[in-house]
């Protein structure tokens, strides 16, 4: 059994689908699509930048679904590769899981470019600049994290945003008590605390005002039937129903990425072989939670795409 999973912000970077648009008029067609459903130059970021208009969360995230995507676009029409054919299910870390659900046939290109930017826009102006923060924990697992997280919150908002595997797990909410986690790690045993370049804080419960926004948008723009099932960030367990997808993609907004728990369920329900398309950022935390004897491939570039063509 297969599972194709998509990356999530911080896989972005200035060049990302130049190659792939220079190869290939699918992948073209992909890029000029999601530039005209949001009336801006986003392919112009993705390939020449600047670093920092690529970074903006509004930029970032329909730039990594795009390249994704794109590449997904030519595996089917260059490779002959059908994604309802060789995947058993789909994943992906936090925006990544519209990129999954785009793959799937839940949502169209267009729509999901204007529901990722609206996602992006929302939890930028959720949280004023300044007041929140992230930081990733290394070497540290679930357990740890949260005994940090809840020494760390006095009394402001710091729980855990991504379990990401168990070496790396990542905290979100107030500036203060995430610096006061990032001082407090070796107490707690875990090897180092590092703060996160991110403009808000992420998967927590200050982000309640961009899971309003994006209730209101999936109310307007509701999934439809999906052709592979979906493991959910929310839940890490399979989903089916589009409604219940509506759901758990605002609850995703201020709740947690549960990654670890569904690269372990994912190999639970009996995926032996998973495909990263457009990053590589999700195959080692996929062995280091599910186990090194997985078949874990990152789908990049055109050869990338050529070799996977001839493996499926």
């Amino acid at each position: 059994m297969r599972a194709f999973v998509f990356p999530g912000q911080g896989s972005q970077k200035v060049g990302m689908g130049a190659e792939l648009a220079a190869a290939s008029t699918a992948a073209r067609e992909v890029f000029e699509e999601v530039d005209d459903a949001l009336g801006q130059k986003l392919f112009q970021i993705m390939t020449q930048g600047p670093d920092d208009a690529l970074t903006l969360t509004e930029n970032a995230q329909p730039a990594i679904m795009a390249h994704a995507i794109a590449v997904l676009r030519v595996l089917q029409k260059e490779g002959g590769i059908q994604l309802a054919d060789k995947a058993d299910f789909v994943a992906g870390h936090s925006l990544g899981e519209y990129t999954a659900l785009c793959a799937a046939g839940a949502f169209s290109l267009a729509d999901t470019a204007r529901l990722l930017k609206l996602r992006g826009q929302s939890m930028q102006a959720a949280v004023p600049v300044g007041e929140g923060a992230m930081c990733a924990l290394l070497g540290a697992d679930i357990d740890k994290a949260t005994a940090l997280a809840e020494a760390a919150a006095q009394g402001e908002v710091c729980t855990v945003a991504n379990d990401n595997d168990p070496t790396q797990v990542v905290l979100s909410g107030h500036k203060g008590a995430i610096e006061r986690a990032v001082a407090l790690v070796k107490e707690h045993g875990i090897k180092r605390g590092v703060l996160l370049p991110v403009s808000a804080p992420f998967h927590c419960p200050l982000m309640q005002p961009a899971a309003d926004a994006m209730a209101q948008a999936l109310a307007a723009t509701p999934p439809q039937a999906f052709r592979v099932p979906l493991f959910a960030n929310v839940t890490a367990a399979i989903v089916t129903d589009p409604a219940q997808v509506q759901q758990l993609l605002v609850e995703q907004v201020t709740g947690r990425v549960r990654w670890r728990e569904s690269a372990i369920a994912m190999k639970d329900a009996g995926v032996e072989a998973f495909v990263e398309l457009g990053g590589k950022v999700l195959a080692p935390m996929i062995t280091r939670s599910a186990g090194a004897d997985l078949s874990v491939t990152s789908v990049i570039t055109m050869a990338d795409i050529e070799a996977l063509a001839k493996d499926l």
